[in-house]
């Protein structure tokens, strides 16, 4: 096997495993003795970490989500040429976030990584969802009504600057899973029972 048929699977999996790191949940049981499951949303993401264990441990642990969507995709456009292996192991990181090994392939909604993944593959669209979810996380307080504008933003915006074919494709079915993994936040929204900050 060559030393391309090599890289290609090992990125993919070092991918995927390190978008299963469950950070926020990690955190909460090693610095406080806290198991952010049990409380808030019960999510395993940045929101219900800021909510449970503080701004810090909330911040690091949004940073570290980001992180662990980016670094896959920049890693493998540097290790190959190949032009779909920055997708694959940014979907990889994606659902290693939403469906993580090492919660018996559960996890959080995949937001903070699918926006480091789109940062970098499509860093314009990506500000611009960014600017979308500030705007309505602000009006609404809502972070949930945040992320689900901003997937719906970036899944138009990439269609108006340079990004390829399959980049676009992705982006609209990573945007649709976001979205989906939101049902819960939106039947509590019609019923004004969401959280807001």
């Amino acid at each position: 096997m060559s030393l391309n048929g090599l890289v290609i699977p090992a990125a993919i999996a070092f991918s995927y495993l390190l978008g299963s790191v469950p950070t926020g949940l990690w955190l909460g049981l090693k610095l406080r003795n806290i198991d952010i499951r049990e409380h808030g949303s019960r999510n395993i993401g940045a929101t219900n970490t800021l909510r449970v264990l503080g701004k810090r441990l909330g911040a690091f642990t949004l940073a570290m989500d980001v992180l662990k969507g980016w670094l896959p995709v920049v890693t493998a456009l540097w290790l190959s040429a190949w032009d779909y292996l920055p997708i694959l192991c940014g979907l990889a990181a994606i659902l290693g976030h939403t469906f993580s090994v090492f919660l018996r392939f559960r996890g959080g909604k995949g937001v903070a990584t699918s926006t480091g993944v789109f940062l970098g593959l499509a860093p314009v669209p990506t500000l611009i969802a960014a600017l979308v979810f500030a705007v309505v996380v602000a009006a609404t307080r809502m972070v949930s009504a945040g992320s689900i504008a901003a997937a719906a933003a970036l899944s138009v915006a990439v269609f108006f600057f340079p990004a390829s074919i399959p980049t676009r494709v992705v982006t609209v079915v990573v945007a649709a899973l976001v979205i989906l993994k939101h049902r819960a936040n939106v039947r509590r929204m019609l019923k004004g029972e969401e959280n807001r900050f």
